[in-house]
């Protein structure tokens, strides 16, 4: 473990070299790739550093002891001793977790994607439900939130609906949300008060620059339509609405909900190139059946993922057994509970899996 940090410090140091480079200066895509690299680092040699200057500490503090001090010294330096091994221990467990292999698509904004599924109205009322959960638990991470894309039914859910979601390390702790989730509830719909089941489904694309993923013209499709639906006064009137066929995959991605043609097909470029980035990234991801296993973000997306109980005020994620009584605030928007949860269980899952040698 120690050669590997020291392997970290010393690149993290090569890249402050080569980060004052002119020539490297000078090319901004290499530049910004060092500098983030740089960045994801920084963290593990920080902490890496004060682990060196502990283990110093330590070792300094065990000579004072071997010298007889007077009882006063004596005392102070076992108590100096005494924080510093709580300290190393800390940050053992610290390093073991920066360590595990990082996602590179953790720092990433979202592009996210709920549908209403089984259940017909009820279905796409508990869509909109979603909806407002996740737009909730943006605000209180200070994460922008923009509709890119709607499909509202006549009682007010959603058949679909896209969202962009960017700020700080968004994928990192949306990712793990894609799914199925599924409702149990006396519909609004029903009038015999019978508890229903319903699912909507949740998809979670990072988004893709054009450096990472190059999509070339001819191999987009693109055709313009007139616009249908709810959407204001323009609709049926100028064809603005875009649609974006990957030739090579056979993704599609519709837009109209913006007035202008080209701002619906900047949307929708968006979306094309978040879904053909995730499609490569989830074909490479079949190779490794294994690794898929223990992530809870990577599996199926037609997996149940998560129950919501309202009868019982009872949320359950059915892949780490976490059940918690307070729907209502979770569907306010207070998840952080249960992303917190997921991440431990991911990171200890991964942790194992480095420990055996897998």
């Amino acid at each position: 473990m120690y050669d590997q940090l020291q392997a970290v410090e010393d690149r993290y140091e090569e890249l402050g070299e080569l980060l004052s480079d002119p020539e490297v200066i000078s090319d901004t895509k290499r530049f910004m790739e060092l500098s983030k690299e740089e960045a994801n680092l920084r963290e593990t040699v920080e902490v890496y550093r004060r682990y060196k200057e502990v283990i110093q500490g330590i070792a300094d503090s065990e000579e004072l002891l071997a010298e007889n001090l007077e009882d006063e010294l004596a005392e102070l330096a076992k108590e100096e001793l005494n924080d510093f091994k709580k300290e190393k221990e800390a940050l053992e467990e610290q390093i073991k977790i920066l360590l595990i292999p990082k996602d590179p698509n953790d720092d990433k904004n979202i592009i996210m994607e709920i549908r209403g599924a089984a259940g017909g109205d009820e279905a796409a009322l508990f869509a909109g439900d979603l909806f407002n959960m996740y737009q909730s638990y943006a605000s209180s991470q200070g994460w922008k939130f923009e509709v890119m894309d709607a499909n509202i039914t006549d009682i007010g859910g959603y058949k679909e609906v896209t969202i962009m979601i960017s700020g700080d390390k968004v994928y990192s702790k949306l990712k793990y949300e894609s799914g199925a989730h599924r409702v149990q509830r006396v519909p609004s719909t029903e009038s015999q008060g019978r508890v229903h089941t319903s699912t909507a489904t949740v998809v979670v694309l990072p988004e893709a620059e054009d450096v990472e993923i190059d999509i070339e013209d001819k191999d987009i499709r693109t055709d313009i339509y007139h616009a249908s639906g709810a959407g204001g006064q323009h609709v049926n009137k100028t064809a603005s609405a875009v649609r974006l066929t990957h030739l090579p995959t056979g993704i599609v991605v519709a837009m109209q909900d913006e007035r202008s043609q080209l701002k619906n097909r900047e949307k929708a470029m968006k979306v094309l190139r978040a879904r053909v980035y995730d499609h490569i990234q989830q074909a490479a991801q079949s190779k490794y059946d294994a690794s898929r296993k223990s992530a809870v973000g990577t599996g199926d997306r037609s997996e149940r993922i998560r129950t919501y109980n309202f009868p019982q005020n009872r949320v359950t994620d059915h892949r780490i057994g976490l059940t918690i009584q307070k729907l209502d605030r979770i569907l306010a928007g207070e998840l952080g509970e249960i992303v917190d949860a997921l991440i431990i269980y991911d990171q200890t899952a991964k942790l194992e899996e480095m420990q055996n040698g897998e």
